[in-house]
């Protein structure tokens, strides 16, 4: 029992809850309805797998890391747990399968986009960014953007401009959701010498980076008011509203030199992201004329 925890612990699991959660809205807008439940089904089980083996691999390259990191110090590869060896085979078989079981039962491109986002996640961020640059979270995060694309693509065997559009509402999302992290987890991530930007620049400097993603995210969310009905056009501006006005609240109090709490604003990154993508999904079941 302690050795299959610990292969599940190789997946980090609560991240893939996430990534699925934006997968069923951004089918569901591609179908203008709701999918059959056997293509949801299917997709979600690719999706799981691509995610797991992504992490996985990530697990391997970043165990030494991992282990001078509090917060990362439990995962299987840190502890010892689990060989190196043994979840290398392990997220290679994982990403294997996840691009075979899409192949047969979505489509090639939704296959081959799995494929590239375990790629991008490992060998773009977690090689080449992570370890080098303070802007690996925010061209590194676009791995976490892909879950959107292959949903639609699993749809529609295409890519269009609306599933562009889910992509960039996350890759806009990931800096500020994750530098309020790294605000709370600073000193571990100097330790382990990851220069993340909480680590490399000011409280300051971050604060004012957040505030001008928040702006930009919500903006980029309006762009889908040609597919979307007045439903999810008013929860992203209530919604996006109040996101920018807690940013802002981070940065007055960083500004101030006030004791402030990131993690308020992490834990709402990750209550709007659901909520935004639920009023995508609600929006299309509901069917009601588009804003535009």
């Amino acid at each position: 029992m302690d050795t299959v925890r610990a292969y599940v612990g190789l997946t980090k699991a609560r991240i893939i809850e996430q990534l699925l959660v934006v997968t069923v809205p951004a089918m569901m807008l591609a179908q203008r309805g709701i999918p059959s439940v056997w293509l949801i089904l299917a997709t979600l089980v690719g999706g799981t797998m691509a995610a797991a083996s992504a992490h996985a691999l990530n697990c391997v390259a970043d165990a030494d890391i991992d282990a001078k990191m509090k917060r990362t110090a439990r995962r299987p590869t840190a502890q010892g747990s689990v060989s190196p060896r043994n979840a290398l085979v392990f997220g290679l078989a994982l990403g294997a399968l996840s691009a075979v079981w899409l192949w047969l039962t979505t489509n090639l491109l939704s296959a081959l986009l799995s494929l590239a986002a375990i790629a991008f996640y490992v060998l773009v961020y977690t090689l080449l960014l992570k370890r080098r640059t303070s802007q690996n979270i925010v061209w590194g995060g676009a791995a976490g953007c892909m879950p959107v694309v292959i949903g639609w693509s699993a749809v529609t065997g295409t890519v269009e401009w609306p599933a562009l559009v889910m992509f960039g509402i996350i890759f806009f999302w990931t800096p500020p959701h994750f530098w309020a992290l790294a605000m709370k987890y600073k000193d571990d991530y100097a330790a382990a010498e990851v220069p993340m930007l909480p680590v490399v620049a000011t409280p300051r400097q971050v604060s004012v980076r957040i505030v001008a993603y928040a702006w930009v995210m919500v903006a980029w969310t309006l762009l889908l008011a040609p597919v979307t009905s007045w439903i999810y056009l008013g929860f992203a501006l209530v919604a996006g509203a109040y996101f920018v006005v807690m940013a802002h609240r981070l940065h007055t109090g960083v500004k101030a030199g006030r004791e402030v709490s990131p993690m308020r604003l992490f834990h709402l990154s990750n209550l709007y992201l659901c909520g935004l993508f639920l009023a995508v999904a609600v929006d299309a079941a509901v069917g009601l004329p588009t804003v535009i």
